[in-house]
């Protein structure tokens, strides 16, 4: 699969799932890559908390990959960076302040010397071989959210990356409309689109609208408030700061994360009137009336600085006269584990607010109206939905033929997709996949060792050790162990006869090895699924005496 003369797409994540983002344009002989993210594990990856995108397709052909370009700091578009970018040895290219957090990503995965990082300033150009690129500023949750214009021989792309229409945004500049109309003016072969909210009616909302919304609930407490945002949602930083100092509040950051992107966002230039912030012991030492705390773990993640502070773990500590914000949306797949810091907070008579009782948070991602209004100014020939599950992309490829775009095509991962000559079409399909970081060591998802943790925390594990003499006679009782075995009340007796039942199968005395741990395995294991209905992991241990 090397591009000829033509222009191919070929998403490796991101497209039939929102998180992962990793997309390859190809023409020429040549690729790039936009965007290396990764997602978050869930209860079907047990013990993984980061998952990451399989490019062996890429690293197959890396002779022919030019370069990473990076349309902002979200995990989800550079977080795979520090774990797949070495092996892949190409330059990274990002504007200031996604480049500061690329960097101390590197810094910290001693990668600084190995892998070049180009800074590209706000609205700047570069070539990498037949491609050239261009920053165009769109809003986001984060600061210097980008899409790119990509020129090629045989047309232009508008890859939006994540976005929404934001007039009052606090931070950056408001989406430029006149600028978009002029690179639609221009002509756009293929707009590649963000998905994320298509089924939004309504346009996603100012930040500068959440600012009054907050001002107004943190005006209104008369105790100490903590707020819980996205730590990379710099603009809500920025409200937040100047929400303090409306209300007469000191600032405490809880969330190393947060201080990451405070000094990432004042070394480039951003926050430059974000207030000077108090350490956890004299945030204590304040009036509750005289304190804004923000924090991490909105999300409900259990080591985070709100999870720690709602189970009384931490040096800050609040009261039924305190009160939280969760300046943030519910990530799906995340409700289990808002609901127990929720729930800890609730059991300690700390009120909260979400954004379903105040304004306290707009996503950074466009709604139908914002969509509608891009596809006016964008005009492109194809629309390619990306960034969303198959539901997603296919609803945004019938809304965007319902506004009079020509040619849609609905792809996901791993299609090979021609965008010209003659397309949009399917051209092939290659392999993807999933790899997942546990503890030190990348590994496939699928693999054996995930796959054995699986049965493992679904069904429990039985060790079985068996003495044999040298004719291969029974000697002794057979130990037992076993973990996650649902007896907890009869355990005694359910070992008693799971020993018997392994002990008779080896009194049969079976000649092979094979054959014999088999048949212990089988017999411990039907002992297993009568007294509990589960069928559990038995592992046989041979052992001549």
């Amino acid at each position: 699969m090397t591009p000829k003369n033509e222009l191919l797409f070929l998403a490796l994540g991101g497209s039939g799932e929102i998180g992962m983002n990793v997309n390859l344009y190809g023409t020429q002989g040549k690729w790039v890559m936009v965007d290396c993210g990764l997602t978050f594990g869930d209860p079907h990856y047990p013990g993984i908390e980061l998952v990451l995108p399989d490019l062996e397709f890429i690293e197959d052909r890396v002779d022919d990959l030019l370069g990473i370009v990076l349309t902002h700091g979200h995990e989800d578009h550079i977080g795979a960076l520090p774990y797949l970018a070495g092996d892949l040895g190409v330059p990274l290219y990002a504007t200031p302040f996604t480049a500061g957090l690329i960097a101390k990503k590197l810094e910290e995965a001693g990668l600084t010397e190995e892998i070049e990082l180009n800074v590209i300033d706000n609205g700047d150009s570069f070539d990498l071989g037949p491609f050239g690129f261009r920053y165009i500023p769109l809003a986001h949750s984060i600061l210097e959210g980008n899409a790119l214009v990509i020129e090629t021989e045989h047309g232009r792309v508008f890859h939006t990356g994540d976005w929404k229409l934001d007039e009052d945004p606090q931070t950056g500049t408001p989406t430029p409309g006149a600028d978009l109309t002029a690179i639609g003016d221009e002509g756009v072969l293929a707009l590649v689109c963000d998905s994320t909210n298509v089924f939004n009616e309504k346009a996603s909302g100012s930040e500068g609208a959440v600012k009054e919304g907050l001002a107004r609930v943190v005006g209104e407490a008369t105790g100490r408030v903590l707020v819980t945002t996205f730590a990379s949602n710099a603009a809500r930083l920025q409200t937040l700061g100047r929400i303090a100092k409306e209300t007469g509040r000191k600032v405490c950051v809880a969330g190393r994360s947060l201080d990451r992107i405070i000094d990432t966002a004042q070394a480039v230039g951003y926050l430059r009137d974000f207030p000077a912030t108090v350490d956890f012991d004299e945030a204590m030492r304040l009036p509750p009336r005289e304190l804004l705390i923000i924090a991490t773990g909105g999300q409900g993640e259990s080591r985070a600085a709100l999870s720690r502070i709602a189970e009384d773990n931490h040096p800050l500590t609040l009261d039924s006269g305190d009160l939280v914000i969760f300046s943030s949306k519910q990530i799906p797949g995340n409700e289990l584990a808002i609901g127990r810091v929720q729930n800890a907070l609730a059991a300690r008579q700390i009120p909260m607010i979400t954004d379903r009782q105040a304004h306290v948070h707009v996503s950074g991602h466009p709604g139908r109206p914002e969509l509608a209004e891009m596809y006016s100014w964008i005009r492109p020939e194809i629309l390619v939905p990306v960034h969303g599950e198959l539901r997603h992309m296919a609803e945004q490829a019938r809304f965007g033929a319902a506004q009079g775009i020509p040619k849609t095509i609905v792809q996901q991962n791993g299609d090979v997709v021609r965008l010209a000559p003659d397309g949009p079409a399917v051209i092939g399909h290659e392999r993807v996949g999933r790899l997942v970081l546990d503890g030190d060591t990348i590994i496939a998802a699928d693999g054996e060792a995930m796959n054995e943790r699986r049965r493992l925390a679904q069904r429990g594990i039985i060790a079985v050790t068996v003495a044999l003499d040298g004719g291969g006679k029974l000697v002794g009782a057979p130990s037992f162990s076993m973990a996650g075995i649902p007896i907890d009340d009869e355990r005694d007796a359910f070992i008693d006869e799971a020993v018997e039942s392994a002990a008779g199968a080896a009194r049969k005395g079976a000649k092979d090895p094979e054959k014999l741990r088999e048949a212990v395995r089988l017999a411990v294991r039907r002992t297993a699924t009568h007294w509990t209905g589960k069928k559990p992991v038995v592992n046989v241990s041979l052992m001549e005496v």
